[in-house]
């Protein structure tokens, strides 16, 4: 038999409208069939909709990691309400009574089946790739248009800095988004995003404005001479030196990474099991796009990876959005992008299954014991300007006691001690939700964080995200 959660279904669904929808069918008892197959792999029933007829609908766990549903329904979201729904009425305990499969069932069946034999016998007795032939002639043209881009990048900006900040008025401003739009046409599309940022920070004005424009001129001024020596370096070699996996510099420049570049190079791990600590979603009007980010802790490790999901604006209605995941994902391969702290990750193929308790056990021997360490693995990584800005880390909490200020203040077994604060990141604060914490749960316990320099003070803001103690786990963010 199959292992249904409701976690499970909910992050299968591609909406919240239609978790609501699936789970109201149920509700409202609209399937009249409930099946499953011999081998308890298969779930397919009737299901009433709007029309004379029944829709068919199954759920398909053939292969557990790769779930297939079908629907005779003209949706066209994956899975369907219908779909969705006989999940949610197999994980409430409904009745589904075992029946044969039917004919068209099997013979859809019958050739996904072959289609997995055949795969697996091409992974088992692979036939030499060949060599992947890289048109260098494009490949060189396109860095030394680059090139061509980051010099023009770096005149405005020295032509910004020499006029000074506090004089771009409508007519600079109307000149940066002029710019943004012109840095696409040299294959540019990270420094594209922040320079759109820059134009944004220096709308927003003011002291705290101009300071994050400062920083964000800094990241920029690291971009363009790093970005020169690494694209000349590579234009040098005609284009036979590898890429940087080690810095996010190939985003910073516009690369989309693909899952078989980094299998390639040898960014990929089988059979990673993580537990998602926290998620947040918020509006980036610097890339135009909803993000959807998830912090993911790898189980056996002491690595917190971020999983990523852009939504540009004009197409964010067409795709799935993320949410918070509360079990366990085993991802069948782990692709992990370059970087610093919380490297990108992504898995496509996976299974879940509840936490247990040498999970809980695993978060508590992962989590740093000592803040000075802490601080100085994050300071290392904001070290350098392209790193990512807002690492998270799991920190292991002795004592969390509010000040006489109203804030709160946690300490590590050594007794060196965090303020805690917003960041102004993932869109929203939490501090103001500690009180609503059961005061038990803040002591000898586990917290996430997420560190962010903050010019205007010249210190490390430190926001909670999440409290783990022992088995219970309450998020701040989700």
């Amino acid at each position: 038999m199959i292992e249904v959660t409701a976690a499970y279904a909910d992050s299968l669904a591609p909406n919240s409208a239609t978790i609501k929808n699936a789970q109201g069918l149920v509700q409202k008892k609209k399937f009249v069939g409930l099946h499953r197959s011999e081998t308890g792999d298969l779930l397919f029933g009737e299901c009433q909709g709007s029309g004379s007829s029944n829709y068919s609908t199954s759920a398909d766990f053939a292969q557990p990691e790769k779930p297939v549903f079908r629907c005779t329904c003209p949706s066209r979201q994956f899975p369907c309400k219908h779909a969705l729904g006989l999940l949610y009425a197999y994980i409430n305990g409904q009745s589904f009574t075992e029946a044969p499969v039917p004919e068209d069932l099997a013979a859809k069946r019958e050739k996904a089946e072959k289609r997995a034999e055949k795969k697996e016998q091409e992974e088992a007795n692979p036939t030499p790739a060949k060599p992947k032939k890289t048109n260098k002639s494009a490949l060189l043209k396109k860095m030394n248009t680059q090139l061509e881009g980051l010099e023009r990048l770096d005149k405005l900006l020295m032509n910004i800095i020499n006029g000074g900040l506090g004089t771009v008025d409508q007519k600079t401003q109307t000149l940066l988004q002029g710019q943004v739009k012109e840095l696409g046409n040299y294959y540019l599309s990270g420094a594209q995003n922040e320079l759109r940022r820059l134009s944004l920070l220096l709308q927003e004005g003011g002291r705290s404005g101009y300071e994050y424009a400062i920083e964000q001129l800094g990241s920029m001024h690291a971009l363009i001479k790093k970005g020169r020596t690494y694209l000349q370096a590579r234009i040098d070699s005609k284009g036979e030196s590898a890429p940087d996996t080690e810095s996010e510099l190939e985003e910073w420049l516009g690369h989309v990474w693909q899952l078989s570049e980094l299998k390639e190079l040898g960014l990929y791990k089988e059979q990673a099991e993580l537990l998602q600590l926290a998620f947040a979603n918020w509006d980036d009007a610097a890339r135009q796009e909803y993000v959807d980010t998830g912090f993911w802790l790898e189980l056996g490790t002491n690595q917190i990876h971020r999983t990523v999901q852009y939504r540009p604006y004009k197409a964010a209605r067409h795709i799935r959005e993320d949410d918070s995941f509360m079990e366990v994902a085993k991802a069948k391969e782990l692709y992990v992008y370059p970087g610093g702290l919380n490297r990108r990750v992504r898995f496509e193929e996976w299974t879940s299954r509840p936490p247990e308790a040498g999970d809980w056990q695993a978060v508590s021997a992962q989590a740093f014991r000592s803040y000075g360490e802490a601080l100085k693995t994050v300071r290392n990584q904001l070290k350098n300007p392209l790193a990512q800005r807002s690492p998270a880390l799991l920190l292991h909490v002795s004592e969390t006691r509010l000040t006489d200020q109203g804030g709160y203040v946690i300490r590590d077994s050594t007794g060196a001690e965090l303020a805690l604060e917003n960041t102004g990141e993932l869109g929203r604060g939490t501090v103001e939700l500690l009180p609503f914490v059961p005061a038990e749960l803040l002591q000898d316990a586990c917290m996430l964080v997420l560190f962010r320099h903050r010019p205007e003070t010249g210190r490390l803001a430190i926001q909670p995200l999440t409290v783990i103690h022992r088995d219970r786990m309450v998020r701040l963010l989700y």
